[in-house]
């Protein structure tokens, strides 16, 4: 099951970069493409098996020829690329945005397996992890206590995400240029242009969009503690987008061309610019999180939902 879901991600990988590349020559090694994937070159035969068998990819060795461009209908779904994790995470992030999760409220890891048709087990890992940063509260009957996010908690995690994005943004104009992350990319974008032409597109589009283009920049940095830290600040930020939703159109777009900018300036490889884009961006992300926590609560700790629109 694992080595098939690596299998599918890395092919969808490799159609990426298929797509951003003319049509002809593609002399590029199995060392080498497996390298890029980051796979065995055991699966990296499979995927070129594959790509020939739907004629995308024709010949061997150095006379491979790409024969025509990947579409749609070429990709494995989403969720067959996903790991259990993955899956749990992104579970949890749609309930968390879709329901109506609030602070004080009761979690279940039984009823939230059953929901998203996974082992407890998965469920409570994925909820530990929060724990640990003060998110949710496990209590002695094995529920756990959404506890909710303060002023605080919230600046100190911009000033984290600040460093870190820094980081990451720098790692990613290193890469070479034939990196599947450069393909990514281009698809993120594309989907940027899309959600601005379509203005009544739902605000959990966005945030998935946000996500992907973040997630990206910070895989970069190759970093596992960077990559496991991101999943705390999807989570916190999202979260609270979803409470205001006064301005919800315009502060999406104004998210969404800030994003295009800081791609721009990704793809210049310019540090300078993307230092700028960076944290103009991440500017405006910290300002739209403290107006979508409102004001300290009475009660220490815990975040009641603000009454009306930003401030």
């Amino acid at each position: 099951m694992r080595a098939n879901t690596v299998y599918k991600r890395a092919y969808n990988q490799c159609l990426d970069i298929l797509a951003g590349r003319p049509l002809g020559a593609w002399p590029v090694s199995e060392a080498r493409l497996a390298g890029l994937l980051a796979v065995s070159r055991t699966t990296v035969r499979a995927i070129l098996a594959s790509l020939d068998e739907r004629e995308i990819l024709r010949g061997a060795g150095g006379a491979r020829a790409l024969h025509r461009l990947p579409d749609p209908r070429d990709y494995f779904p989403d969720r067959q690329t996903e790991t259990v994790a993955q899956a749990v995470a992104r579970r949890f992030m749609q309930w968390v945005l879709e329901g109506d999760c609030r602070p004080g409220q009761t979690i279940s890891a039984l009823d939230l397996a059953r929901r998203f048709g996974t082992s407890t087990t998965a469920v409570r890992e994925y909820l530990t992890h929060f724990a640990r940063f003060g998110l949710i509260e496990r209590r002695q009957n094995s529920g756990w206590i959404f506890v909710g996010v303060t002023r605080d908690f919230a600046t100190e995690i911009y000033e984290v995400r600040e460093m870190f994005e820094l980081r990451s943004a720098r790692a990613f104009i290193a890469l070479p240029g034939d990196d599947p992350a450069w393909a990514d990319l281009d698809a993120i974008e594309r989907e940027h242009h899309r959600l601005l032409r379509d203005p009544d597109g739902r605000d959990t589009d966005f945030a998935r969009l946000d996500e992907r283009l973040h997630r990206l920049v910070y895989d970069a940095a190759r970093n596992r503690f960077m990559r496991e830290f991101y999943d705390l600040i999807a989570f916190v930020f999202h979260y609270h987008y979803q409470w205001n939703k006064a301005d919800e159109r315009e502060r999406n777009r104004v998210a969404l061309e800030e994003h295009l900018v800081y791609i721009a300036a990704l793809r210049s490889r310019d540090a300078r610019a993307v230092d700028a884009a960076c944290r103009a961006h991440l500017r405006t992300v910290r300002a739209t999180l403290l107006r979508s926590i409102g004001p300290e609560p009475a009660r220490a700790g815990v975040l009641s939902r603000p009454a009306s629109g930003p401030a």
